[in-house]
């Protein structure tokens, strides 16, 4: 594997209910090993059509407002196309037109680069599908 592109796989498992799953330390961690002192970029990719990726604060509500959002624009119900699975399915699938299942992010002297309060974070709202993985690659 080449010096200037590394990649390691998260296997999380994220419960029965709708998270938002903080990976801002799996993401320091990794960037520890495989970049230090060194710029360049954080690629942070969930190979699911069910789940996204994004970048807001944790820990004083954002999280649970983003669940809610998502609740209230993609109500669990069976108004969607896409029926197999719990009730309400379908809109999991949707789920990544809005949260996007990847992020890219800068690495500056083998630091992540975010802001006073923001996270990375796994977004996961089928509750059918506990197991997920994120692969995390470093480029510089």
């Amino acid at each position: 594997m080449s010096d200037s592109f590394t990649t390691t796989v998260l296997n999380l498992t994220t419960g029965t209910s709708e998270s938002v799953t903080d990976l801002t330390r799996a993401c320091e961690e990794f960037l520890t090993r495989t970049a230090p002192g060194r710029d360049g970029l954080l690629n942070v990719f969930v190979p699911h059509a069910t789940a996204g990726v994004a970048v807001l604060e944790t820990g004083a509500g954002s999280d649970d407002d983003l669940l809610a959002a998502l609740h209230h624009l993609l109500p669990a119900d069976d108004r969607w196309q896409h029926r197999h699975g719990s009730p309400g399915h379908g809109r999991d699938h949707v789920l990544p037109a809005l949260v996007p299942p990847h992020a890219t992010l800068p690495v500056i002297g083998g630091r992540l680069e975010l802001g006073t309060w923001q996270s990375v974070c796994l977004v996961d709202t089928n509750i059918s599908n506990p197991n997920r993985q994120v692969r995390l690659s470093f480029l510089g």
